[in-house]
This record gives structure tokens, C-alpha cells and sequence, in this order.
């Protein structure tokens, strides 16, 4: 009896929670998804050099557009410049990818899966 009863208990509750899970699972998974297209159609931008240096990225952490101030082009100086495109453009990925995490740490509720 004891052994009936607990075969029975697990396949109808274990059914409908797997049931539960594989719903929740789908939902997480379309949500993600929707986060995802939003964020690769979002654009980051950051300023260097005072804002002499503009660099955009994508949510796809992708260049889309560099600006620079011509009174900041020093030939005598090419290495500044240099620095500041570099700190720009490396400011701005790592918007896009704050986004991202912040996006990914709400749809888990804060738990670090690796998606």
C-alpha cells in the first residue's frame, strides 16, 4: 500500500511540476530573447578627453560611430589621441555589457546562470 502510494504521489504531482518547470523554462527563454533584441538594438555611447572623443556601440558591442574633435588631433601627440579612442570606445562596451548583466540578473532574479 505504502509502496502504491507513493508511486502514485510522485507521477501525478512530479508530472505537473516538470509540467510547471518546462512552462517557466519557455517563459524565461522568450523573455530573454525580447531583452536580447531590445538590448542589441539599444546604442551606448561615451566621451574621453574631456568629450574630444565620442565612441557608440551597439548592444551587439559593435563600433557604430567615432567622433573626435578636430582641435584634439595634435600630430605631435598621436598617442593621446589614440588613448582617448581606446578609453572611449572601451567605456562604452563596457555600458553595453553592464546593460546586459543588469537585463540578465532581472529575468534570473539574480541568480548566476550560465545562459
Amino acid at each position: 500500500m505504502a509502496k502504491g502510494g507513493f508511486r502514485g504521489g510522485m507521477m501525478g504531482g512530479g508530472g505537473m511540476n516538470q509540467m510547471n518547470m518546462m512552462k517557466q523554462a519557455q517563459k524565461m527563454q522568450a523573455e530573454m530573447l525580447k531583452m536580447q533584441e531590445e538590448l542589441e538594438a539599444k546604442e551606448f555611447e561615451a566621451r574621453a578627453g574631456g568629450g574630444a572623443v565620442l565612441a557608440v556601440v551597439t548592444g551587439k558591442r559593435e563600433l557604430v560611430r567615432l567622433e573626435i574633435d578636430p582641435d584634439a588631433v595634435d600630430p605631435e601627440d598621436v598617442e593621446m589621441l589614440q588613448d582617448m579612442v581606446i578609453a572611449a570606445v572601451n567605456e562604452a562596451l563596457r555600458a553595453a555589457e553592464s546593460q546586459a548583466a543588469a537585463n540578465m540578473s532581472k529575468l534570473t532574479g539574480g541568480m548566476n546562470l550560465p545562459f
